[in-house]
């Protein structure tokens, strides 16, 4: 089926705006994966085991921790900067608190500064990646294990990093649906 002059035009159009759409809805994940990747925007990587190399150059390390609007929690680093050798394996605790009367779910978001240092901060485990829930009063540390990968010595760049800043920002996400029926009976408890 052919289209002519004002079929052919809307029939573009609509491709374009599907199009569009799609890139627009694929965009997100895609920009997510490519951080992860490359490191870029200060994201780091993430990695099930230490590099096994461990220098003598030492790096200190800060912690950063925020709320976004809304987030009904406290939220901190437990400690708020170390020493690590660049290689180590290093365990860091950041402790939240839900001072509320209901559960509250969150996720934390992650970055590091300088950006030059987020291709080689390297995550084994972390809070950040899974949703945490705390209910009622509940009071948690949560642990971060990290290393900054020996290649960051090698770096044109990379070479003249001495402090790099771990940053999580939580924020309030749906409670899963166990806690969202915990969360109805405490309310109807109430009222």
């Amino acid at each position: 089926m052919a289209f002519s002059g004002p079929q052919k035009t809307v029939m573009q159009t609509v491709g374009v705006v599907v199009l569009m759409g799609g890139l627009a809805w694929a965009s997100v994940p895609f920009y997510d994966w490519f951080c992860r990747v490359t490191g870029f925007g200060g994201t780091p990587g993430q990695v099930s085991a230490s590099s096994g190399e461990v220098l003598d150059q030492t790096v200190k390390v800060r912690f950063d921790g925020s709320l976004n609007d809304g987030m009904p929690w406290e939220f901190k680093p437990v400690v708020r900067e170390m020493e690590v050798r660049i290689g180590e394996t290093g365990l860091a605790f950041y402790e939240a608190y839900n001072p509320t009367d209901k559960p509250v779910a969150g996720q934390a978001s992650y970055n590091v500064t300088p950006y030059t240092a987020g291709a080689f901060f390297e995550k084994i485990d972390c809070f950040c990646f899974t949703e945490q829930v705390l209910v009622p009063g509940e009071r948690v540390q949560m642990p971060v294990s990290f290393f900054v990968d020996p290649e960051m010595v090698n770096d044109r760049d990379g070479k003249f990093v001495h402090t790099i800043t771990l940053s999580y920002t939580f924020y309030e996400i749906d409670l899963p649906e166990g806690y969202a029926a915990l969360d109805q009976d405490s309310a109807t408890a109430t009222n």
